[in-house]
Parts: C-alpha cells; structure tokens; sequence
C-alpha cells in the first residue's frame, strides 16, 4: 500500500510518500480501507518532533503519521464485536491514516450514518470531537456564559462557535482578516474581533462591560495566551487546547492568580473521548446535528495522498478556512 512515512522528525519535507506493507489486525483491532484522511495540527506536532516526549501521542520512528480518518472496515481482529467487513466507519486518535489502510482499536470506531458523507465523518472526528469536548466538558456552556473563541474561522473555530451558540452562550470570535470575520458571523459569532486591527482584549472587557469572558478557547498559543489569560472573568476558565502559532511552553502560576484567581488547563482529546461510550456521545450528538442542520461542515481543500506537505504548509500558514483533508483514492 502507499503511506506518507516519516523517518525523521522535520518540516513538511518530512514527508515521504513510500510502499509500505499492509497491515493486519491484531485483537481487538479492525483493517479499515480508507477513503479520506484529516489534516490537522496535532499531525504538524508529530511530524516535527514537538511531541516527541508525549506518552499520550507517540511519536516513534519511523511512522505513517495521521491521527483522523474514515473508510470501511474490511477486516476484523479476534473478539471485534459491533462491527462487520463493509461497515462505514470514522475514528480519530489512532496513528497511521495517511494511508491506504490503517489499524484501529475498534472501541475507537464510529459508524457513519448513511447521510453523511465520509468527508463530513472525517472532520467529525478529531476536529468536531474536540469542537463537543471544549464546549460540553472542559467547559459546559449554558445560556448564561460568554466565551471568546480564538482562530472563529477556522476548522475547530466554525464548529466551537456553532456548538456553543447551540448551547444558548454568546460568543466572542477572533479572526485574522475581514473575509474571516465573515466566515465567524455565518457560522453564529455575535462579535467578531479582526485582532491585527484591534486588541482583543480590549474588545473583550469593553463588550463584557469589564468583567471578562467566563471561558477562553485558545489554539492559537504562543502569541495570545497572555491576553487569553487576562480576558477571562475573576474564577473562570482559559483552555489552550492548541498552538497554531507556537505551543505554550510555561506560565507564571502567579500571573493566574493575578488575573483574577482563574483556572488553566492544557487538555488532550484522549482524555475526552477514552472509552467506546463516550465516543459514541460525542459523534452521536455531531452526527445527528449535522443531518438536521443544526451544524455545518465547511470542507477548506482537499488534496492527494501525495500532496500532503502543501496540506502542512497550507495549514501551518492558518490560511484554512475550513478544514483541510487528503483523499486517499479508492
């Protein structure tokens, strides 16, 4: 089978589109045939060694990177319940789906309904995933709460701001250009704030008359987090879940308390959907909203197999405007 390959941690360079034996399902395991893969930055982290010491996403070399994929189970491993060869199916957070074929844990494995398309499954996985995660459990919003979502144009940002205005919250968005702020106010934002041209923090306390956010959803990292941290209500809550723009390697303890005693946390989607139960909460829910309209899914681009370092560059450049996926080809 073809698979994008890395055998040395680097840039999208990294990537090397090689033959590699198929594998074969162990127990409890499925073969999954796939159709598309998910381009996110999680894979960006693994190809370039940023998580080379995570005991929760392993990164050994060499490895057939990818982390979300969709396609049909074509073989099963001893004890597999719940699934037979031809079923649709969708997971994330099992590595090896920039490829033709990858094993999966089968407790990982969603069906896809008959309505959605696999494309639409994919960005389901990982990004709409940690899109429910973000809005129901680290934070679960209600109609009394005020949360500022950061990179609103994004793949994570478009569905962050529909989960959140379905859970009756009003939303803050950041964006990086005026066609941005359009794609946010599409998807429900109630203010958009184009932050090259103002500071959002500022924006923040003056649309919240001074009191702040009751949550921050920061992936952009680096170049945010400070403010991100001072936007937030005394006692509520900044969640980095991501570092588009370099990933956060410390803060003060103090500068929290200083902020107003809030709260921080720097959580994995592992954590968030670690049994076959919750999987099954987390892709219901966005599965059944997506059928009745209730979410959209904005594809930005598709590209080859082959074609997956422009993928990286397109994404590490944040001029996504939805998200990006590979098509594998059968």
């Amino acid at each position: 089978m073809k698979a994008i390959r890395v055998t040395e941690f680097g840039g999208p360079e990294a990537l090397q589109l090689l033959d590699a034996e198929r594998p074969s399902p162990g127990p409890g395991e499925a073969l999954v045939k796939l159709t598309c893969a998910g381009v996110n930055f999680i894979d960006i982290y693994m190809r370039n060694g940023s998580y080379a010491k995570s005991a929760t996403y392993e990164t050994p070399l060499p490895m057939t990177i990818g982390m979300e994929g969709a396609g049909t189970v074509v073989e099963l491993g001893a004890g597999v319940a719940g699934f037979e060869e031809g079923a649709r199916v969708g997971y994330c957070l099992a590595r090896g789906s920039y490829a033709e074929y990858a094993v999966v844990p089968a407790w990982r494995l969603a069906r896809i309904p008959d309505d959605i398309a696999d494309a639409v499954a994919t960005t389901l996985m990982l990004q709409g995933c940690t899109a429910h995660y973000l809005t129901h459990s680290a934070f679960a919003l209600g109609p009394e709460h005020t949360c500022l979502v950061h990179a609103g144009a994004g793949g994570v940002g478009q569905m962050l701001i529909q989960l959140a205005k379905r859970r009756g919250a009003r939303v803050i968005a950041t964006v990086g250009a005026p066609d941005k702020a359009d794609i946010a106010r599409a998807r429900g934002a109630d203010h958009v704030v184009l932050y090259r041209d103002e500071d959002f923090r500022e924006a923040v306390m003056s649309l919240t008359a001074g009191r702040g956010v009751d949550v921050v959803y920061d992936a952009v990292g680096k170049d945010t987090i400070a403010k991100s941290i001072r936007s937030v209500r005394r006692r509520g809550l900044c969640v980095n879940y991501g570092g588009a723009s370099g990933l956060v390697k410390s803060i003060e303890p103090l500068e929290l308390g200083e902020a107003g005693s809030i709260f921080f946390t720097r959580p994995h989607l592992a954590d968030y959907t670690a049994s076959a139960e919750e999987i099954a909460w987390r892709t219901g829910d966005l599965f059944k909203a997506c059928a009745n309209g209730g979410l959209t899914v904005v594809i930005d681009r598709e590209y080859p197999l082959a074609a997956a370092a422009a993928a990286h560059e397109r994404l590490a450049a944040r001029g996504t405007r939805g998200k990006l996926l590979l098509r594998v080809g059968h």
